[in-house]
């Protein structure tokens, strides 16, 4: 059932594509061309009709498909499904932007700087 609602849901893309390519744009688009059997207003008009309803059915594919893929992945996780163990967080913080820029400390070295003489 989900490999019909993908197939008609590409398919439904393609059309729009090519629906929304031929309707006249400011610029002429690729609906520019000689007359025929329907008038600008009414042709304009089908596409622009044709061009809702292909997008109202995209957007239900859509969602059907998105219900279908929720349903699938359940409650548990990528990690459970491959049989993997999830690493183990870092036991240290990063250090600050800046701070691996200074020279290293020595654990003896006093927390004030000595006095400046004059």
């Amino acid at each position: 059932m989900e490999n019909v609602i993908l197939t008609v849901h590409l398919i439904l893309a393609l059309l729009l594509i090519g629906v929304v390519l031929l309707q006249r744009s400011e610029g002429g688009g690729l609906g520019m061309g000689g007359g025929g059997a329907m008038s600008g207003r009414a042709a304009a008009t089908a596409l622009t009709k044709l061009t809702w309803l292909f997008a109202i059915l995209f957007i239900g594919t859509s969602i059907t498909l998105t219900v279908f893929a929720a349903q699938k992945a359940g409650t548990g996780s990528i990690i459970d499904q491959i049989g993997g163990t999830a690493p183990a967080p870092a036991a240290q913080a990063p250090a600050p932007l800046g701070t691996d820029l200074l020279p290293p400390v020595p654990a003896d070295a006093p927390l004030t700087p000595p006095k400046a003489e004059n």
